[in-house]
C-alpha cells in the first residue's frame, strides 16, 4: 500500500465499465483504489440494476484484491433513500481518509452532473477516468485486453432479449443493432465482469434462468 497517494473509492456496478475504470486507475499510478462501493438491493440481495447475486459480487471483489463497501437500498428505492445510502457511504469514506470517489461513466452529461452535485462540499472529489472515450474503440480495447463480461440485463425496448446471457466479446459487438451503444451506456444492457487484467484470477460463473421482470430481461448468473 502506497501511503503517499490519495485514496479513492470506486463506485462498482460489477460491470465491465467499473472493471475497466479500476484497470485504468491502477495503470495511472496517481491514486490508490482502496475499496469498491456497490449499491445492494436489500429485497433481492443483488446488485441494483445489474441483478448480480451478492455472493458473486463478493467473489469479484476478492479477485480484484479489494474490500467491498456495501450501500444497502430498498426496493423500490426513492431518490431520497438512494441519496441517504450514498451519504452514509461518503461519511464512512471520509472517516477512512478517502478523498476521491471514482466513477465509470462514459458520456451521459446528466449523470455526471448529478454525481458532481451530490459530492459537492462533502470533501470527496469525483473523478471520471474513462469519460469521453469513444465507446466503439473502448469496447474493442476491453475485449482485446482480455476483459471478459457477460450480459446480465437487457432492455428489450433497445436490444433483442436474446442478447441476455451472452458474453461481451467481438462476436457480440459485431451483432449489435445499429444505434446501440457498444458499451451499453444508454442502458441497452448491463454486464458482470468475470475476468481480465484487473482481477488476480477469473470469477467462475454459470448462466442460469433467463427471466423477464419489470420490463427488463435478466440472465441469472450463479
Amino acid at each position: 500500500m502506497n501511503r503517499s497517494l490519495p485514496k479513492a473509492l470506486l463506485c462498482w456496478s460489477s460491470g465491465k465499465d467499473s472493471a475497466w475504470t479500476l484497470h485504468v486507475l491502477r495503470r495511472r499510478l496517481d491514486v490508490e483504489v482502496v475499496g469498491l462501493l456497490t449499491t445492494i438491493n436489500t429485497e433481492y440481495e443483488r446488485v441494483a440494476m445489474h441483478a448480480v447475486r451478492v455472493a458473486l459480487l463478493e467473489a469479484q471483489a476478492e479477485a480484484a484484491g479489494l474490500p467491498l463497501w456495501r450501500a444497502p437500498i430498498p426496493n423500490p428505492c426513492s431518490n431520497q433513500e438512494y441519496e441517504s445510502a450514498m451519504g452514509e457511504a461518503v461519511r464512512k469514506a471520509l472517516a477512512a481518509g478517502i478523498t476521491i470517489m471514482a466513477f465509470g461513466d462514459l458520456f451521459l452529461e446528466d449523470v455526471r452532473r448529478y454525481r458532481e452535485a451530490q459530492l459537492a462540499g462533502t470533501g470527496l472529489t469525483p473523478i471520471f477516468p474513462i469519460w469521453g472515450l469513444p465507446t466503439d474503440a473502448l469496447a474493442r480495447d476491453m475485449v482485446a485486453a482480455g476483459l471478459r463480461a457477460r450480459l446480465t440485463c437487457v432492455d428489450p425496448k433497445q436490444l433483442p432479449a436474446s442478447f441476455a446471457g451472452r458474453d461481451f466479446d467481438s462476436a457480440l459487438l459485431a451483432d449489435l443493432p445499429v444505434g446501440v451503444d457498444p458499451c451499453g451506456e444508454r442502458g441497452e444492457f448491463h454486464t458482470f465482469a468475470y475476468a481480465g487484467p484487473m482481477f488476480r484470477h477469473p470469477v467462475p460463473i454459470q448462466t442460469g434462468e433467463i427471466v423477464t421482470r419489470d420490463g427488463f430481461v435478466f440472465a441469472d448468473l450463479m
